[in-house]
């Protein structure tokens, strides 16, 4: 899961949207978006390697970070190709005007079908680790979500997650409150771990408005190649 990601990585097969301002990626579990104490190299070192080889540019090459996903999470990450796109779209995610949709395989069937979470998150810093309560507290930050609960196998279901807010660990630590820990994810106490470090939690579909077009850009990223998303897959496609 830690081992340092080369620059030879097919970049090119993760990338899911690019034209002449914005770039996005479909994350692999375990790539890191920004660079942190591992000494991993970030998802925005690849893709500038990956630009400046793609377009045999000379000198560096802009990548600008716009959000970010945790390490153990798969999905849609979007990054900017100028710095004037860097600066609509980092206003577009400060101003919730994104709409981002997650999937997430859950050990416990959820009570409620479809239901909206709100909780009270405090990050300890050191665990780095977020903690939820249903009643305000000293320094707490308030965290909302909806779920829809999509499709579900013999021993586990799977959820269709807006998040209405974005706090550390968000979805993690709601779902976990509410007992359906997300498959895989030890900190937020699930029994045991996935075999490469991953956690089941996937973005799936970001939806937001073009920086310079000024249209709507809504895109989706195919989950992790594993039987159990597979099973999900092939579940939801035989029942729409």
């Amino acid at each position: 899961m830690h081992s340092k990601v080369g620059f030879s990585s097919g970049i090119a097969e993760q990338v899911i949207f690019e034209d002449n301002h914005l770039i996005a990626v479909n994350k692999l579990a375990g790539q890191i978006t920004q660079g942190d104490k591992t000494g991993d190299i970030p998802l925005g070192d690849l893709i500038k390697v990956y630009l400046k080889e793609k377009y045999q540019k000379p000198g560096n090459v802009f990548c600008g970070t716009i959000h970010r996903l945790d390490r153990p999470v798969s999905g849609i990450v979007l990054f900017a190709k100028t710095s004037k796109a860097l600066e609509r779209m980092n206003e577009q995610f400060r101003e919730r005007k994104t709409q981002k949709t997650y999937w997430a395989v859950v050990k416990n069937k959820p009570t409620e079908e479809e239901a909206v979470l709100v909780h009270y998150l405090n990050k300890n810093e050191t665990k780095n680790k977020s903690f939820a309560s249903l009643q305000p507290r000293k320094d707490a930050s308030r965290c909302e979500l909806s779920y829809k609960l999509l499709a579900s196998s013999e021993h586990y279901h799977l959820l269709e997650v807006n998040p209405l807010t974005g706090r550390h660990h968000q979805i993690r630590v709601q779902l976990s409150a509410i007992g359906c820990v997300i498959k895989g994810d030890l900190k937020y106490g699930a029994d045991r771990s996935n075999a490469n470090g991953s956690i089941h939690l996937h973005a799936r579909q970001l939806t937001f408005t073009h920086p310079v077009k000024q249209e709507p850009v809504v895109l989706t990223a195919p989950p992790p190649d594993d039987p159990l998303w597979n099973y999900f897959i092939q579940k939801l496609q035989f029942t729409s």
